[in-house]
């Protein structure tokens, strides 16, 4: 039997199927019908966000987040190279130039002591990235981004359902990023959204994702097409229901896999956050020093049909899209270097069984 890393959550056929019924009766399939429109609402109320502008993945979703702020071309934006390809990907995309900040070590999220020392007078924005359901210290990029004016834009793809302090991490900087790939804690098969608190926002983000088309004869922007359909909505609006549950029981796992690897020399795992509700989106393990590498223990769990992941490995600024371009240099990120080399995440998902979680731990410890 096989083991995936992640495995999507899902309704039963029977929620969906009543779901998705509707649509055979209007036969509107996209932009924006009635489960678009409601999966927007419920996830104002879930997150308790101003604002949620559904997108038809999160890439796309972070892209637009940049262009909203209208940034001037060639602007700096500090961000993380300890990241999927997609957010240094939209940074580019923007025509913006990433400037990487270290990681640090305890969490992995980007290193706010580290942050100042890159801000020249070209800097326009900081996109930090949430990973594995652990946040990065909002309140300190807050204060930096209030004493240069910057413009704060979260990869927050790892975070939907995570609270700091009770609030969701939705609520935090400018514009908030999540992805809801099939992968996800949450997901709409595929989709993401961008939650913010500016009204003024709402217009050019839907004219970025509907070709900037106001009516029937009127088109007032130059916009893309990155509209969420409407059987991705109605997963979506399904899976939110069960939301709360899924994450209880991919605690329960995360848990047992802290009671069997917690302590073992050589083995490192996250600490839990103080005042961070996690959405136990993954479980990251890095391995140093121990009697296995990390590359040792990948082959031995794929021997067994379990596949784990390198995850982020490689790192972003090592890319072979961006060889030989200013900036893009894995040795000013020695931590993220040293984490990407050594991390592993582990299955994990809402019905991962503790016996294939004590079968992955058996295998590692043996």
């Amino acid at each position: 039997m096989v083991i995936n890393v992640t495995r999507s959550s899902m309704p039963t056929l029977e929620e969906y199927v009543e779901e998705i019924r509707p649509l055979w009766d209007s036969h509107w399939l996209t932009n924006m019908g009635d489960r678009h429109k409601q999966l927007e609402r419920d996830l104002k109320d879930y997150l308790a966000v101003s604002h949620v502008t559904l997108y038809t993945n999160g890439h796309l979703a972070l892209e637009n987040s940049l262009a909203v702020m209208n940034f001037p071309p060639n602007g700096e934006v500090i961000t993380t190279p300890f990241t999927f390809a997609s957010t240094t990907h939209a940074i580019v995309r923007n025509r913006l130039k990433p400037v990487f900040c270290d990681i640090n070590d305890k969490d992995y999220t980007i290193d706010v002591t580290k942050i100042e020392s890159l801000i020249t007078d070209k800097t326009v924005a900081i996109v930090p990235v949430h990973v594995y359901g652990n946040m990065c210290d909002v309140e300190a990029i807050k204060e930096l981004a209030q004493k240069y004016n910057l413009k704060v834009i979260y990869d927050a793809a790892h975070a939907f359902g995570v609270t700091y302090k009770g609030i969701s991490a939705a609520n935090f900087g400018d514009a908030s990023m999540f992805s809801f790939h099939a992968t996800k804690v949450f997901n709409t098969i595929e989709g993401g959204a961008v939650c913010y608190q500016n009204s003024e926002f709402t217009v050019v983000l839907n004219d970025l994702k509907n070709f900037g088309i106001h009516g029937p004869e009127s088109v007032e922007y130059v916009g893309g097409n990155a509209k969420m359909n409407e059987f991705a909505a109605a997963m979506g609006i399904c899976n939110l229901r069960h939301l709360d549950g899924e994450i209880a029981k991919r605690r329960t796992v995360v848990e047992h896999y802290r009671e069997r690897l917690d302590g073992v020399k050589g083995i490192k795992l996250c600490a839990p956050q103080k005042d961070v509700q996690s959405n136990y989106a993954y479980f990251p393990v890095v391995f140093d020093g121990y009697r296995y590498s990390r590359d040792e223990v990948f082959s031995l769990l794929a021997e067994k049909g379990i596949a784990a992941r390198k995850y982020f490995y490689p790192l972003t600024n090592s890319f072979d899209c961006y060889k030989g371009q200013e900036g893009f240099d894995v040795e000013s990120t020695p931590i993220a270097k040293y984490i990407a080399d050594r991390v592993l995440t582990l299955p994990l998902y809402a019905d991962l069984a503790i016996a294939d979680v004590d079968q992955i731990c058996d295998i590692i410890l043996g």
